[in-house]
């Protein structure tokens, strides 16, 4: 069955905001705003302001987990410092899930690559989730999106090591490549299940730099922006949002971020994604 993913080709807050209530999911209880706090350095991450309506809107509390790699996010002190200078704190509320120990450990039966995920313990706070992915480039996945956000982005800083090391997290940076992006959907799988539908995914394709929001220092944008989508399902919209970089020939910068992404195999987080079901490849863009 396929899905509806929204469009919309005009980029501002209050558009996100009116592509969320087109979804029709009302979140409810208490609403994690899962995003990228951006690290310390980098350029094109996507501010506060940008998600200040949504945000409001859903009454939301803004969640981070801390990284597994030097930098300015990889401790609970110099995370909060960065989250702070950043300015998520003079609009929201802010919850570094993984803070304090212990990690929540979540069981994944289904999983094809590893049986369980590590996550910061204070998501058992939260009713339901609204993920806000910049979509773009990324290092090791190729891209980064709604699957990325779900599975390194909610993990703890160990569990973030546990993905990338298909299970063993001494090889955080060594293990076999395709692997480590089968872990990621395994993981993404584990908090679909834990919310129960309870979610909604917003990417917004703007500064689409081949680097992630993680990256210091980071290349600059290369192909021009192309439009803000909303969707019940993560893999349809993750794959609607590679369907639309594939569909911009005439963009220079197409086959600059093509190779990044076809580099890192990065599909093959949608294609072992879609093989555990919990969501599908197959969808209808509404353009809005």
């Amino acid at each position: 069955m396929s899905a509806k993913v929204y469009f919309s080709r005009e980029i501002t807050p209050q558009k996100v905001l009116e592509l969320y209530k087109l979804a029709g999911k009302e979140l409810t209880g208490k609403v994690a705003i899962k995003l990228h706090s951006g690290e310390e350095g980098n350029q094109n991450f996507l501010r506060p302001e940008f998600w200040k309506p949504v945000i409001d809107y859903v009454k939301g509390t803004v969640v981070e987990c801390n990284t597994a790699y030097d930098g300015s996010r990889d401790t609970t002190e110099k995370h909060l410092k960065t989250m702070e200078k950043h300015g998520w704190n003079k609009y929201f509320d802010v919850d570094l899930m993984d803070a304090e120990g212990p990690d929540m450990e979540m069981a994944l039966p289904n999983g094809k690559r590893i049986k369980k995920n590590f996550v910061g313990k204070n998501l058992a706070n939260y009713d339901s989730m609204l993920v806000l992915s910049h979509f773009k480039g990324h290092p090791m996945g190729g891209y980064g999106g709604a699957l990325k956000q779900l599975s390194i982005g909610i993990a703890s800083s160990f569990g973030k090591a546990y993905i990338h090391g298909a299970g063993v997290p001494e090889e955080i940076w060594t293990s076999d490549h395709d692997s480590f992006l089968e872990s990621m959907a395994d993981a993404a799988a584990g908090i679909v299940d834990y919310f129960k539908g309870n979610l909604v995914f917003v990417n917004v394709m703007k500064n689409m730099s081949v680097d992630c929001d993680c990256c210091a220092v980071a290349e600059d944008p290369c192909m021009a922006d192309i439009g803000i989508l909303v969707s019940l399902d993560p893999i349809a919209i993750d794959q609607a949002c590679l369907d639309l970089v594939y569909a911009a020939k005439d963009d220079p910068g197409q086959k600059h971020f093509l190779e990044r992404v076809e580099s890192r195999n990065g599909v093959h987080t949608i294609e072992a994604a879609a093989a555990l079901g919990f969501g599908s490849r197959e969808y209808e863009l509404v353009e809005v």
